[in-house]
């Protein structure tokens, strides 16, 4: 074999797939067509539960300071994020490029093999490795792997040629992405509404706006390059009435509203993750985000696979935990294009949902759709309100230090917490100690209402969510240990 596992794809999902794997211990190529990073930012910052991904291993102090912002919206409709629990806010002024710099960086500096320039052209699944040809300029070359993922976008080649079912709905129009310098227009940071269509205005710095338009009536066209100014020039005047001709195009770029996700998450020793999974309208910022939490809901199980310490059964629960957060995803940014592209129709129930918003129980419910923090995965049964969620944050006093669970999840490993000082839990838990950090502490300044009043033990999966707690949980230990990260040893 060339790799335990091959990626394609070193967007955000595949650079965070990739070091998951290397944090695991498997051995990892990443296979991408372009040759350098193009710098252009589809994505700007992201949300509060992809600052919880990055502060578990450690990157957010690789990304600088960050603009932090509670304030987002759903359709375009104002909603305080604020209201939301939790020790994070949105990141508001990274741009992907960024964001992928710095994922580059972790990858490679974790042993990632990145080849740049490499274009995967073919897969075949032999049911007990997979082979592929690379295309890297000089001819093509076959590689093999155990597994392969595909985090190769909207069009990707590997959902294709494994032969993934990809239903939905085809694009009923067409908006444009201008960053351009020379603009003095106010911002209009969710998007203003006029009777031809939608546009939205944000500052990027350094002199350069992105523009967001999306002209009512319009049908998408079918693009093999990206859109002339002209064109997006001439339809923000038709829609605003303002001109902006005058402005110099940094880039420019179209997307749709097309709506589908596969029906299955893996196929033999295929995977996918990101857009190869799903794609929709960009709404809310949340593509690159999902994308992100795919990867790290898979990669430690994938490497817990690959290296021998967890049966190939643990994979299920990947499309398990993931296809129906991709469900709802596409649930909500249909909603939102309805709720912020249709025209006066739509507006009563814009004024509606305006007034509903305004009730904290539906700001909390809107934003936590849209942030990923409502996200509960159905684990283990039990009682205990933590278990499928990630484990809040948390400062722990032990023996000899402070501490937070966000860095006792650094290294990516299983975290059984022993919140009382209990020998016996910890005897339990011994023929996991491989693969488990057991840690005995105590949360500091716990509040009396908090979900953690009570708890003695808690068992936190290396992608921070919560597999089982006691009291609460219905398994025991023993059979929680196993579940998740393999047998005893």
């Amino acid at each position: 074999m060339d790799a335990a596992v091959i990626v394609a794809g070193a967007g955000p999902a595949g650079l965070v797939l990739a070091a998951e794997l290397r944090l695991a211990g498997a051995d990892v190529i990443v296979l991408e067509k372009l040759r350098a990073r193009t710098g252009e930012s589809r994505g700007l910052g992201f949300t509060a539960r992809t600052m919880e991904v990055f502060d578990q291993r450690g990157l957010l102090p690789r990304f600088g300071d960050i603009t932090l912002s509670d304030q987002g919206h759903f359709g375009g409709l104002p909603v305080d994020f604020g209201v939301l629990d939790g020790a994070h806010q949105a990141a508001k002024t990274v741009p992907q490029s960024v964001t992928e710099a710095v994922l580059e960086q972790w990858a490679v500096e974790l042993g990632v093999d990145l080849r740049r320039g490499h274009a995967l052209t073919t897969v075949t699944d032999h049911g007990d490795h997979v082979e592929v040809r690379v295309d890297g300029g000089a001819g093509e070359e076959v590689l093999t792997c155990s597994w392969l993922v595909g985090c190769d976008g909207g069009r990707s080649l590997v959902r294709k040629a494994a032969g993934f079912d990809f239903p939905g709905t085809a694009a009923t129009l067409e908006m444009f992405l201008a960053d351009v310098r020379g603009l003095d227009l106010a911002p209009r940071m969710i998007g203003e509404t006029f009777p031809g269509g939608m546009v939205m205005v944000g500052p990027l710095g350094d002199g350069i706006t992105r523009l967001i338009l999306c002209e009512r009536g319009v049908p998408p066209r079918k693009r093999t390059a990206p859109p002339e100014f002209a064109e997006i020039a001439a339809g923000w005047e038709r829609v605003t009435g303002e001109d902006i001709g005058h402005a110099e195009p940094v880039w420019l770029s179209s997307f749709g509203d097309a709506t589908r996700q596969v029906t299955e998450y893996r196929r033999g020793r295929v995977l996918l993750a990101g857009d190869a999974a799903h794609i929709h309208l960009p709404a809310g910022g949340q593509g690159m985000n999902t994308s992100i939490q795919d990867a790290v809901n898979l990669g430690w199980k994938l490497g817990a696979v690959v290296t021998g310490r967890a049966p190939a059964a643990l994979l299920d629960t990947y499309h398990d935990e993931r296809h129906p957060v991709g469900q709802r995803l596409l649930m909500n940014t249909r909603a939102q294009g309805l709720l912020f592209l249709s025209g006066a129709e739509v507006q009563p129930l814009r004024d509606v949902l305006t007034e509903l918003i305004a009730y904290d129980d539906v700001a909390r419910h809107l934003a936590g759709m849209v942030s990923g923090l409502e996200i509960r995965y159905r684990l283990d049964p039990g009682s205990h309100p933590l278990l499928g969620l990630r484990v809040p944050p948390l400062e722990l006093v032990g023996e000899h230090r402070k501490t937070t669970v966000a860095e006792l999840l650094h290294p990516a490993r299983g975290l059984l917490l022993d919140l009382t000082d209990n020998a016996v839990l910890r005897s339990r838990a011994a023929g996991w100690t491989d693969r488990v950090d057991v840690v005995t502490a105590e949360p500091h300044a716990l509040a009396a209402d908090s979900p953690l009043a009570g708890t003695s033990a808690l068992l936190v999966r290396p992608d921070g969510h919560v597999a089982w707690a006691a009291p609460g949980s219905h398994a025991d230990l023993p059979m929680a240990l196993t579940r998740w990260f393999g047998p005893s040893r």
